[in-house]
């Protein structure tokens, strides 16, 4: 499934805004990156394609709050909980402010809870939906997680740099601070210590991440942690921003069809399907071709025994109606009769009716015999059915009269 995650710019958004952006067509590479205005940024026309909004880490800040009992995620009263909890340690005005609740966070168990600015958020996505970008969903850049290491991330330019710390501290889950001394010294970041947390520096800023650190630093361009907060399972998309419940169904199930599809962990699952349905298309492959041996050689079979029998039939069209001829031909030179002739037709006819019963017209074509002027009742047809099927023969009624037939070929 291809991927386009966007990174909102920090300013309101406007017509000449860019968006730094990162398409990938796995969610784990980049196929392209580079920065665009909305309406230039690739165009998303596939069915299995996902837009992704990456919120900075600027424009977060991060409050841990313990959900009251019988508050659920689904609750109305979510927002008006949040907004009780968090009055007392915000600065502004909390309607002017956006939440999102971590991911799978209960009542009684501390959870995280994103805020941004409302306003900011609401303009950015309407600037993608209006552009035909409509994000499916909106994930922070950095967000905490308790079995995360901690992590230094450098960031920005050598005149604007900042230094984002992940889980730093057991309350801190994500801290944004300048990248100077004076700030990793507020921080209480030591750099001599046995097991120092590792630093992924932007390019621009690697120089300056390594003279202020004091150590070597890792890259990691701003591309690489765009797909990693793509991968988040963080959607800051909550409350009013929030799609409706069928949007949201039918987009995480696009996003988890291209992910089977094109997924590299879903590699192995992938091949193990496939060797499964060639397995299973062998399988009735042979068993197809078993069954039609097996015809084949019953077909055979007939064929043969119709040959040895009547050593006079060159030609084998079907078997059982040419052997059903000759043993007619045989019968009548023999002065035999068949099953389906007019006499024995007639005695069937007499064992299972009534005695009193008499036709009043007798039709015989093709081993079926017909008797008009005969009318029994149901215990009587049932009688005169079940005396009839103990010889062999069928009888039915067809409005005012009877018909008599073999039941099997002589």
């Amino acid at each position: 499934m291809s991927t386009l995650i966007l990174t909102l710019p920090l300013a309101r958004s406007g017509p000449a805004t860019e968006y730094p952006y990162t398409l990938s067509l796995d969610g784990h590479s980049a196929a392209r990156h580079a920065s665009a205005s909305a309406p230039l940024l690739p165009a998303m026309g596939r069915a299995a394609s996902e837009v992704v909004a990456v919120v900075p880490a600027r424009a977060l800040s991060w409050q841990r709050v313990t959900l009251p009992a019988g508050t659920g995620l689904q609750s109305p009263r979510l927002r008006a909980v949040l907004e009780g909890l968090l009055e007392e340690r915000l600065l502004d005005d909390p309607a002017q402010l956006h939440f999102a609740l971590q991911p799978g966070a209960r009542p009684g168990i501390p959870a995280w809870v994103a805020i941004c600015d409302r306003a900011w958020l609401r303009e950015s996505l309407q600037a993608l939906e209006a552009a035909g970008r409509p994000p499916a969903r909106v994930v922070p850049e950095f967000a905490p997680a308790s079995d995360s290491p901690c992590e230094l991330h450098a960031l920005g330019t050598p005149e604007e740099a900042h230094l984002v710390i992940t889980r730093h501290g057991p309350e801190q889950g994500v801290t944004v601070l300048p990248l100077s001394s004076a700030a990793l010294a507020l921080a209480g970041l030591s750099v001599a210590g046995e097991a120092p947390p590792p630093v992924l520096a932007e390019p621009a800023v690697a120089t300056l991440a390594e003279k202020l650190l004091g150590r070597a630093v890792q890259l990691h361009t701003a591309s690489e942690r765009a797909l990693q907060a793509a991968r988040s399972p963080w959607d800051l998309a909550q409350f009013d921003l929030a799609s409706s419940g069928r949007t949201r169904t039918l987009r995480k199930f696009g996003g988890l069809a291209g992910a089977l599809l094109q997924a590299p962990q879903w590699r192995a699952a992938r091949w193990g399907a496939g060797v499964l349905a060639l397995a299973h298309l062998a399988g009735l492959n042979a068993w197809a071709w078993q069954e039609r041996q097996a015809l084949t050689a019953k077909q055979a079979g007939v064929r043969s025994t119709l040959q040895q029998t009547f050593p006079q039939v060159k030609v084998v069209v079907d078997a059982p109606v040419q052997m059903e001829r000759e043993l007619a031909l045989l019968r009548q030179a023999a002065g035999s009769m068949a099953a389906r002739d007019l006499e024995p037709l007639l005695a069937a006819a007499a064992h299972a009716l009534p005695p009193d019963r008499q036709p009043t017209a007798i039709d015989f074509s093709a081993g079926e015999l017909r008797l008009r002027g005969i009318a029994l009742d149901d215990a009587e047809a049932a009688a005169a059915h079940s005396a009839a099927q103990a010889l062999g023969y069928r009888l039915g009624t067809e409005g005012d009269s009877l018909l008599v037939r073999a039941e099997t070929r002589p």
